[in-house]
């Protein structure tokens, strides 16, 4: 079942967020990965959104996959920038249907 690497960013450097972005999209390529969403900025229907922040939404074709993308030596050359480049919370989120695990309040 399909895993998705959701990530709100918020950039610090451009020419080196250029850099990641180009390192980071190849990487994700070569794990089977594909952006859903790339840079957007979402319409916040409920609670803050910061204006500076940007949500990128990646979906690998399971969690393992994604893992092994992250630990991956090509994903590596790209966080070597990261700190740098882009500030950013990063998720990783299972796609499988709710079954009895949810416990949010979600829509």
């Amino acid at each position: 079942m399909p895993a998705y690497v959701i990530s709100e960013v918020t950039v610090l450097d451009e020419e080196q967020a250029d850099a990641y972005r180009e390192l980071a999209a190849a990487s994700i390529e070569k794990h089977g990965g594909r952006y859903l969403s790339r840079g957007r900025r979402p319409d916040a229907v409920e609670g803050a959104w910061p204006d500076e922040a940007r949500l990128i939404i990646v979906e690998f074709p399971d969690l393992d996959a994604a893992r092994r993308w992250y630990d991956s030596p090509e994903y590596a050359e790209a966080l070597a920038l990261r700190a740098t480049a882009i500030d950013r919370r990063l998720l990783f989120v299972d796609g499988g249907s709710g079954g009895g695990g949810d416990r949010g309040g979600g829509a």
